[in-house]
């Protein structure tokens, strides 16, 4: 597995064309790989991930099975002349999570649940769309995928029993695209969650790492990243 990082280049045309679309930062991130991963049964697959930081950077982040080239997105979207991406072993890190790690996470993700307003009508799926709702959908899993967001202690709650965990729900947005011969568009809602954890099953959090969580993978949501604190 390798983990890659790419800036791109707000001031560019190409790069806000790219930005302004995730069907079309997902084919520009599938076409960095001569022959375009298949995830088998369950296996790894490619993840990847928009950040904008404090000093107004916008990085690329993906995770994948095979070495990404990103020459093409350099050149429509970074820095032709200086530009360059870095691309990291990740089997290192992911082979060293061990039970009681305590580490930073971020995670941007498409919070859903499927509701039914009448008997006999079929289930839709709806976005969560409050910061408590969210969040649960994120404690919800976090059993599963092998951690537990650290709880914080009563006396560093800013509001007792509403402020219970090391983590911060944000950077909200409403992503819209029309997918090819479909006339209406497609609209995802993208969280992201920045925290602490607790490693409780690192096999569990390995799969977590390089398969994802929820839905709208292919739409940069789902990849959980990690930091040492």
């Amino acid at each position: 597995m390798y983990l890659t990082r790419f800036r791109l280049n707000t001031a560019r045309l190409g790069a806000r064309r790219l930005l302004s679309s995730p069907q079309n930062l997902h084919a520009a991130v599938m076409s960095s790989f001569a022959e375009i991963p298949v995830a088998a049964d369950g296996g790894p697959r490619v993840l990847w991930r928009i950040d904008r930081n404090s000093r107004a950077e916008t990085y690329l982040y993906i995770v994948s099975p095979d070495k990404p080239d990103l020459t093409h997105l350099v050149e429509q979207g970074g820095w032709p002349e200086t530009g360059r991406w870095d691309t990291y072993d990740y089997e290192p890190f992911l082979s060293r999570l061990s039970a009681g790690d305590r580490l930073a996470f971020r995670l941007t993700a498409n919070p859903v649940h499927s509701i039914r307003r009448k008997d006999g009508e079929p289930t839709k799926v709806t976005a969560h769309v409050t910061q408590r709702h969210q969040l649960e959908w994120l404690l919800q899993r976090q059993e599963r995928c092998g951690f537990k967001v650290v709880e914080r202690p009563a006396e560093r709650q800013l509001v007792p029993g509403h402020d219970e965990h090391e983590v911060v729900v944000h950077d909200r947005r409403q992503l819209s695209f029309t997918k090819r011969g479909q006339k209406n568009p497609v609209t995802l809602l993208a969280v992201t969650f920045d925290g602490r954890l607790e490693v409780t099953d690192p096999d569990a959090l390995r799969h977590t790492l390089t398969r994802g969580v929820g839905r709208a993978k292919s739409y940069g949501c789902g990849l959980m990243t990690l930091a040492e604190v």
